[in-house]
């Protein structure tokens, strides 16, 4: 297999000249509902979503996410997150975040069903996937946090189980600010290190000051 670029394209700004260096990558991978589109060009390979609580409910609904632009042309969808990982932490959240009662409720049957019905790719991320990026993050004093962040498990799990070695793998969109439960502080520092690493490359160092959504 010939060396790829990956570009993972998180949902916050991307920096002006970005959208022809993603479009000419060999795979573009976006979140959800896919709100790099435009500036961060329109080639989407792979869509990866929140497949529970209230972001799944929302994409599932309707017409408007399965029959967007970004979602039309991806080849795969990937479930971001293990229904077994999801199910096990329901208790514990209901006595430390009880407004997060329907942050456990899996819908990866949902979009299971919706790539079945299209002819594409569903994968889900694995349980092993997540416990081993908790692990990782802990060396970078996360704090208290509920789950990383979408973005950090889909770099996590690019790394480790799709990217060869060979493939560059690209980030663009990503600042590591937003939902307080996720530890954006410690995601970054374990980005930067992975940078200085040489296993990731920013597309623009200065994006990474940039907001970030996924």
């Amino acid at each position: 297999m010939s060396r790829r670029t990956i570009m993972i394209v998180g949902n916050g700004e991307v920096s002006l000249g970005a959208a022809a260096i993603i479009d000419a990558a060999d795979v573009v991978i976006r979140f959800n509902d896919c709100r790099s589109i435009g500036a961060g060009g329109t080639k989407t390979d792979i869509v990866a979503v929140c497949n529970t609580g209230r972001p799944a409910l929302a994409m599932l609904g309707g017409g408007r996410w399965k029959n967007s632009a970004a979602v039309r042309q991806a080849r795969e969808i990937w479930s971001v997150r293990s229904a077994e990982k999801f199910a096990g932490m329901r208790a514990a959240l209901a006595e430390t975040h009880p407004d997060l009662d329907d942050f456990c409720d899996d819908y990866t049957s949902g979009f299971e069903s919706f790539t079945t019905a299209t002819g594409r790719v569903h994968r889900v991320i694995s349980l092993a996937a997540h416990e081993q990026l908790d692990r990782e993050l802990s060396r970078f004093a996360p704090g208290l946090y509920v789950v990383p962040s979408s973005g950090m498990v889909v770099i996590a799990d690019v790394l480790s189980e799709f990217a060869s070695a060979d493939d560059q793998v690209v980030l663009a969109g990503f600042g590591h600010v937003g939902w307080e439960w996720h530890p954006f502080a410690a995601e970054r520092r374990y980005v930067d290190a992975l940078v200085a690493e040489g296993r990731l490359r920013r597309l623009f160092p200065s994006s990474s000051d940039l907001p970030q959504g996924a």
